[in-house]
């Protein structure tokens, strides 16, 4: 039969249909995303279960922990870079590889500073696989499944403390101790934890062999010949018919290209930067940025200090304290488990990752249904909702003394956190394919640079003006709501859906 020239991508895309391929696409996605949370997060469980054997002091632990924060801040940039000129399977092949080999070097570290400097290349390596999962998932799926998708991996992120809470929880309390004299260290219970918390790169790592490239990628690169074999291999995988049967012969990617003739990496790097802040893209970037920024400055300290506000509180409850606000219940708990604290400096509170754990499946529950309803209601409404009622719910948090009112006005605020993938699906639409990645990884620095700024904000206000962190914070981010209308606008989901149908044979 007769093919179709100079066909659209996102009609070339539709065509290939969606099915098995997309299936394991977004699996090999999920277990990278899960990868980068369970290498960010990790020194949450491992920096006081490993103060004892260590040694290491209140300040020593506080350099560990912000390590991973540090390796990401600084390297983000350039792996948007990487993945828009290298492209993205093969440089997330390299971040989840190296991450493993440094996550499993830094278990058998002999002193603190050995395991921060492997705590640093592990989190360097993967800065920017966030960014890079969501790019490729994005770029790898028709258009009308693709906000579903990617939403939907963000609840895998979400749920990445939860699972890390479970895990921790039977190997922790392990007594088992076996002494390599090579190292002149003990195997222990959480140094085996720091190999479980790293294997999900290796698992990444292994899956992207055998994945594709980007179709969308090779054809802004001048690769069509290639783009057209992803493309053709897609539509068998997922519809079990022949190549020869994918009606599509060329493809016209519609959209800007990425300038030529730049030699040299430096000069490459800017290359690939500097159009983001020019027009037409300038008013997006700093737009999204904005966005990233006051998003994760306003919540995400939050589920930083997640099991500290919690165990304070659930602690407050369960000795039947009553009349109490939410901080003055953290308050108390605080000041009465001080001794407690210095007691048991190298344990972790195991009712305060059960209760992590809990928080985790709420808000995964709660993404989920987002996840359900975007195929329904546009994204920007969604974004605007649930900022508003994070907003709200910080505000009115300390305003009643009913712990079960307040505990649920503290979840409805930190599910803020579920407009972090809302945020990225909204990167990866607007921006050019030569440079989406870039964009991707740079809004996202943005944001967490502005949520390290935020971390230490938080934890001073919790000890000396808890109320006021809140209605800050609460503030903040109902001015995030305000941006939010100036997203740019979108097709409903049923004219998009419509339209696909449409255009499959």
């Amino acid at each position: 039969m007769s093919k179709l020239e100079k066909v659209p991508f996102e009609e070339a895309m539709n065509l290939t249909g969606y099915g098995k391929f997309n299936l394991l696409t977004f699996i090999v996605c999920s277990s990278i995303v899960l990868s980068m949370d369970f290498e960010i997060f990790s020194v949450g469980y491992l920096v006081p279960a490993s103060a004892c054997e260590l040694g290491t002091t209140s300040a020593q632990q506080g350099l560990m922990a912000a390590t991973p924060v540090v390796g990401i801040i600084a390297t983000s940039h350039i792996w948007g870079y990487l993945a828009d000129t290298r492209g993205r399977k093969k440089v997330l092949c390299f971040s989840m590889t190296l991450s493993f080999v440094a996550s499993t070097a830094a278990a058998f570290a002999p002193d603190w500073i050995t395991f921060s400097v492997f705590k640093l290349i592990s989190s360097t390596s993967v800065a920017g696989a966030f960014a890079l999962a969501f790019t490729l998932l994005s770029e790898c799926n028709p258009e009308a499944k693709r906000a579903f998708l990617l939403v939907l991996t963000s609840t895998i992120f979400l749920c990445s403390s939860g699972i890390m809470a479970v895990i921790a929880l039977p190997v922790l309390p392990l007594k088992f101790s076996y002494y390599i004299p090579a190292l002149g260290i003990h195997f222990n219970s959480w140094r085996l934890l720091n190999l479980i918390y790293g294997f999900p790169s290796a698992i990444s790592a292994f899956g992207l062999l055998f994945a594709l490239e980007s179709p969308k990628f090779l054809l802004s690169v001048g690769q069509e010949d290639k783009a057209l074999d992803v493309l053709r291999t897609m539509f068998v995988i997922n519809n079990r018919k022949s190549g020869d049967e994918y009606p599509i012969k060329s493809l016209a990617l519609n959209e800007e290209e990425a300038p030529t003739g730049v030699t040299g990496l430096w000069s490459s790097i800017v290359a690939q930067t500097i159009p983001l802040f020019k027009p037409p893209l300038l008013k997006k970037t700093v737009l999204m940025s904005i966005i990233f920024v006051i998003t994760y400055l306003s919540i995400n300290p939050y589920v930083m200090w997640m099991p500290y506000i919690v165990d304070g509180f659930m602690r407050s409850v369960r000795r039947g304290e009553a009349n109490l606000t939410f901080c003055e219940r953290i308050r108390a708990t605080h000041h009465l488990s001080h001794m407690d604290q210095l007691e048991n400096q190298c344990a972790m509170n195991e009712f305060a990752m059960t209760m992590v754990f809990g928080i985790g499946v709420i808000l995964a529950i709660g993404n989920t249904i987002a996840t359900v309803l975007v195929n329904y209601v546009k994204k920007k409404t969604m974004l605007i909702v649930i900022q508003v009622m994070a907003g709200v719910s910080g505000i009115l948090l300390n305003n009643t003394s009913l712990w079960f009112l307040s505990a649920g006005l503290f979840l409805m605020f930190v599910a803020g956190t579920i407009n972090f993938g809302f945020l990225s699906t909204f990167t990866v639409e607007i921006f050019p394919t030569y440079v989406k990645a870039m964009a991707v990884s740079l809004t996202l620095m943005m944001g967490r640079s502005s949520a390290v700024a935020g971390i230490n904000v938080l934890k001073e206000l919790l000890n000396t003006n808890c109320e006021a962190s809140f209605y800050v914070f609460g503030i903040i981010t109902l001015v995030g709501a305000g941006f939010y209308f100036l997203l740019p606008a979108e097709a409903s989901p049923a004219k998009t859906a419509s339209k696909n149908r449409q255009t499959v044979p």
